[in-house]
């Protein structure tokens, strides 16, 4: 067998937040489906290595993807995080964060408050956030 075959721990909720990040940051989608998978599938593993477990024999890493400064600001940088067992060549793909706003955003349709998502569960508190890192940057 050539290279190292994709997994997931959970599927499910896996795919959901892939799929909001396909709707929401087509950048960070892209990148993830054309360019990273393909090279974890190779066996370059991308990220910075968070953690090593010697008994199992894993390497866990986190992989930041392209994202909006804005958006890295309010919710934080969207990271993929993957565990690697080199013995068995399999990439396990753990979650994507930040998962909250991407599970929210699966469930029900987000509106966008001058450009970046907001959660409906504090949608004032998320257009205050922007506003002030807006007045902040001295943008109107």
């Amino acid at each position: 067998m050539k290279g190292y075959v994709l997994d997931y721990i959970n599927e499910n909720e896996y795919k959901k937040l892939e799929r909001a990040l396909k709707k929401y940051n087509m950048l960070a989608y892209k990148k993830l489906t054309f360019d990273y998978y393909h090279s974890l599938k190779e066996g370059k593993f991308l990220g910075e290595k968070i953690s090593t477990n010697k008994k199992d024999k894993t390497e866990t890493y986190e992989l930041k993807l392209p994202t909006d400064k804005m958006f890295a600001k309010m919710y934080g940088e969207i990271k993929v995080r993957y565990i690697v067992y080199k013995e068995n060549q399999v990439v396990m793909l753990d979650t994507i964060n930040p998962n909250d706003i991407l599970i929210e955003g699966h469930r029900s349709e987000l509106t966008t408050y001058k450009g970046i998502m907001i959660s409906k569960n504090n949608a004032s508190k998320d257009m205050f956030k922007i506003d002030l890192l807006n007045m902040l940057q001295g943008d109107k």
